[in-house]
């Protein structure tokens, strides 16, 4: 399978202090980058071997990310990365709508620190000119990465780490990424340039208008998608 080759490139990442956490790290960024689409069958046989890691090892990787909504065990059938219901989809956005704007709304006193949102907007930017809407998703992700960083809070930023892969299952559904991803361009930029002018009251309210939409337009798709899948599977 040619995402296991990719994966055995990963092996050197695990170093000499290579353990369980290390491997679902692995998994959970390849999973975010749809290696693994939602409803993909995980091998322990095939990815034990491209990490080199011990199937005790893996199956404890395995169970961290199963912790974490990201994959899930099916008796007698395996382990599967997790295809989200629309209840989970609302979910993960009324999470994000609480923590992102309380990150955005304790700012302080500004200059804030926006250089990691400037690079995420223009890697967004650049995606979009090379029409790599892959690489839009990635770098919207990464843009509301950075944002939740503004808070200096390593746990917050452990939180919402799980939540924005758990997001990316709901994104590898959807079979039009350009219609989803390209009006959040101009409203990332429009968020980042409202911080620089220090506007952090405004900024929240952009944001907050941005997830609600950002909700809808999902759905919109997203409930379509898994109806037409279950009928398919019917």
């Amino acid at each position: 399978m040619a995402e296991l080759s990719g994966l055995a490139d990963d092996r050197a990442l695990l170093g000499r202090t290579s353990t369980a956490e290390r491997v679902a790290d692995i998994l959970r960024s390849r999973i975010a980058e749809g290696y693994f689409p939602p409803g993909t069958r995980l091998s322990e046989d095939s990815i034990g071997a491209a990490l080199g890691v011990s199937r005790n090892t893996l199956r404890e990787a395995f169970r961290l990310l199963t912790h974490e909504r990201l994959l899930v065990h099916e008796l007698n059938r395996g382990v599967f990365v997790r295809v989200l219901t629309v209840e989970d989809v609302e979910d993960i956005y009324r999470t994000r709508t609480l923590v992102e704007c309380a990150v955005v709304r304790g700012l302080g006193e500004p200059p804030y620190a926006v250089d990691g949102l400037a690079t995420a907007v223009a890697n967004g930017q650049r995606a979009a000119r090379e029409e790599e809407w892959t690489g839009v998703s990635t770098a919207n992700i990464h843009f509301h990465r950075e944002l939740v960083a503004l808070a200096g809070s390593a746990r917050t930023d452990e939180l919402m780490r799980s939540v924005f892969a758990e997001l990316r299952l709901a994104f590898h559904v959807v079979d039009d990424p350009r219609r989803l991803h390209e009006p959040y361009l101009a409203r990332n930029r429009e968020i980042l340039q409202t911080l620089q002018k220090g506007d952090r009251d405004g900024a929240e309210r952009l944001l907050a208008g941005y997830l609600d939409d950002s909700l809808r337009g999902l759905l919109a798709v997203y409930g379509r998608r898994v109806a037409d899948g279950a009928r398919g599977t019917g």
